[in-house]
């Protein structure tokens, strides 16, 4: 039940980190004379600062509102917004009617391209499997000129490969900087898709071992795009009004977007791979000779590779990079800009081991399914239509059907993914009790299903299992894996929950060499309804939450002292149900304690701006702009500039505190972690508003 934004829990006296070691949040809440809790209206200066419209009403945080007047806001807030960017979208086309194709491909094709090599060539083993088993049956179906553990390792090397990109380019991420992990992904993406090109070997089995190793440096490249993909789509470039209501309304469509990336190259991969043989071969019809063959995989994975190479000239040359956050970050926790943040990696592992259990957990599950789906589907297909068994071209078109299907999934999770009434979690439970309940339909109906007066239901249990694997967990567990951390170990965080997943698909592709047709659908629907129960559990609802927030409340954590927060990041909206029933974090949220905290946490920067200004020879005043990175906004810099003549800090007892450094490490930023100087022990003097 969510508290109301009036409510004051009782909360057993602790330490505030903004202020004294004996300063409680009473006293908190009455050193501002000029801020009255009763007064706070649309009036005052700092309303807008303290109580955006796009996530309060009234002053009211949205999950606070009465269920009818939530809803009423929500729905409001969907319909403007929708008709505002249609209207943009109209206006830019009477400009110029490519300019939104234009804009599209610009943020999000781009942006989630190194997805869509991934998606081209990853999904291309199984598409790839069924011709070559086709032109050298001797090699790929009989082992009698392969050693059939080289040809089972094609599979299990990418994964592995993609299992140590993930989890040491996550790491880089996260230690060097974004920028760094992208470009590096694309170089070695680029030499895995040449060596696929040009993959040769003297014996059948020879070639067969440098394209398993080849696909194995391919997908330590293309496990890095995991983390890094998702990272740089999450994080915004500035913290100005316009670009967080950007993220609060529209954060999870971005991220999804560029990962829909990944469906396209699926799509384009079947499409080329059709045309390619029909080219080199002469027709549909097997037998498949060799030559064609070999001209088909060739090619396809060729045209790639030069896609590849100009994405690592465009990272390396042309994108703009947005690391404020993370540079933010790294210089309040006193980390070096090029250091990692061990702290608060160690943290994570114990604060948020819910979490990480829920992350990891959600991707296994998952990728269990989505690649179970993907390793058995020649079996959907063979039932189906029996004439797929001999002919390629007939697999290859279901499977294009399969992947148009999926892009359905794909685009109505877009659409969906951040209403606030349905949201990622609500989409990830579903999607995974729906798969489950699919499957479990299969094992208990297979020899009905598998019969020809059946098999439109088979066909149909088949797409839809298609369909919520991608309007359901395969979107959101990408999206919730970087969502729910803090940006410090964020693309490390998504690395290792990555990393789970490839488990996840790792363990069909060995179990189902052992098991028939029948027993992997009572195998796999377990998954799915295992999934269902630990995103129940384990995963919060970041659904319209400022990340902001997230990361402002890590800065209590990392000190220390987490009970000392109240914000929204504790809501119970935006918890778990084990973070509340268990850990019963939610009873720290009270939205007037968390407003006076952050009034003196403004004031702070505004002290913080002047002080540095005033050593600069510059001075803060009305008209003076901000920095695109910071948080002080103009009318909040107005606000304290009015005051200062009975609000200004004594500098010199500041920079008596701080050994002369001229800022006080005994306070925070709002946003990022707290300036906590082990070597003081003295307090910020009282603050007058």
């Amino acid at each position: 039940m969510a508290m109301s934004a009036k409510s004051t829990p009782f909360i057993a006296p602790t330490p505030n980190p903004h202020f004294s070691e004996s300063a409680s949040d009473t006293e908190t809440m009455n050193r501002h004379p000029d801020f009255d809790q009763s007064q706070f209206n649309t009036n005052h200066p700092l309303y807008n600062d303290l109580a955006p419209a796009d996530s309060y009403q009234d002053g009211v945080y949205w999950a606070d509102l009465p269920r009818a007047q939530r809803s009423k806001w929500v729905n409001t807030q969907s319909n403007t917004e929708a008709r505002r960017e249609l209207g943009v979208i109209g206006r830019m086309f009477r400009r110029d009617p490519l300019s939104p194709l234009g804009a599209y491909s610009r943020r999000y094709i781009i942006g989630g391209f190194g997805l869509f090599t991934e998606g081209y060539t990853l999904f291309s083993i199984g598409n790839l499997t069924a011709l070559f088993s086709a032109a050298w049956p001797a090699c790929w179906s009989k082992y009698t000129k392969c050693d059939a553990n080289w040809v089972a390792a094609v599979s299990y090397l990418q994964i592995i490969g993609i299992i140590i990109g993930q989890i040491s380019v996550g790491f880089e991420g996260d230690w060097i900087g974004r920028r760094f992990g992208l470009v590096q992904d694309a170089l070695i993406m680029s030499l895995g898709l040449i060596m696929l090109t040009a993959s040769w070997g003297t014996t059948l089995n020879g070639w067969v071992i440098c394209y398993a190793w080849s696909q194995f440096i391919y997908g330590i490249g293309v496990g890095g795009e995991y983390p890094m993909t998702s990272t740089t789509a999450l994080e915004s470039k500035t913290v100005g009004s316009s670009s967080q209501t950007d993220d609060k309304l529209h954060r999870g469509r971005n991220v999804v977007l560029a990962f829909l990336m990944q469906g396209w190259g699926q799509f384009l991969n079947q499409a080329i791979l059709i045309i390619l043989l029909l080219i080199f071969h002469g027709g549909s019809k097997p037998p498949y000779g060799k030559v064609s063959a070999q001209w088909t995989f060739r090619v396809s994975f060729g045209v790639m590779a030069l896609l590849t190479l100009w994405l690592a000239y465009f990272r390396y040359y042309k994108k703009v990079y947005s690391s404020n956050a993370l540079q933010r970050s790294k210089k309040n926790a006193h980390v070096n800009q090029s250091g990692y943040d061990v702290a608060s990696l160690k943290l994570v592992s114990t604060h948020f081991a819910g979490r990480l259990i829920g992350t990891t957990s959600g991707w296994f599950f998952n990728d269990f399914l989505f690649y179970g789906n993907k390793l058995f589907s020649s079996t959907f297909i063979k039932i189906i239509d029996p004439a797929a068994s001999s002919n390629v071209i007939t697999t290859w078109n279901w499977n294009l059907v399969n992947v148009g299907v999926e892009l359905v999934g794909y685009y109505l999770a877009a659409l969906l993914i951040d209403h606030k009434f349905y949201g990622r979690k609500r989409m990830q439970i579903i999607g995974f009790l729906a798969d489950g309940i699919l499957f479990l339909i299969c094992a208990i109906w297979f020899k009905q299903l598998e019969s020809k007066s059946h098999i439109k239901g088979f066909q149909t249990v088949y797409f839809l299992s298609s369909f919520f694997q991608q309007f359901g967990p395969n979107c959101t567990t990408f999206l919730v894996a970087a969502e729910v951390y803090p940006v410090s170990v964020r693309a490390t965080a998504h690395g290792l929950s990555a990393a789970a997943g490839k488990l996840g698909a790792l363990m069909p592709a060995i179990i189902y060499n052992y098991v028939g047709n029948h027993t992997r659908f009572w195998i796999v629907c377990w998954f799915g309804f295992a999934g269902w129960l630990f995103t129940w559990v384990f995963i919060p609802d970041t659904t319209g939450l400022d990340l902001r927030e997230q990361d402002r409340y890590w800065s209590f954590v990392r000190a220390g002292r987490p009970g000392d927060y109240h914000g929204i990041a504790v809501h119970p909206r935006h918890l778990s149900v084990y973070e509340r029933f268990v850990l019963k974090r939610h009873l720290a949220y009270d939205a007037e304690k968390d407003r006076a905290q952050r009034v003196e946490e403004l004031r702070v920067m505004y002290e913080e701006r002047r002080m540095n200004l005033g050593k600069e020879g510059g001075k803060l005043d009305d008209a003076t702009s901000v920095e695109e990175d910071d948080e002080l906004s103009s009318s909040a810099a107005s606000f304290f500039s009015s005051n200062s003549s009975s609000t200004r800090v004594n500098e010199k007892a500041t920079s008596g505190m701080t050994g002369g450094g001229g800022r006080s490490d005994a306070v925070y930023r709002s946003s990022q972690v707290p300036l906590v100087n082990e070597h003081h022990n003295g307090t910020l003097p009282p603050p007058a508003l």
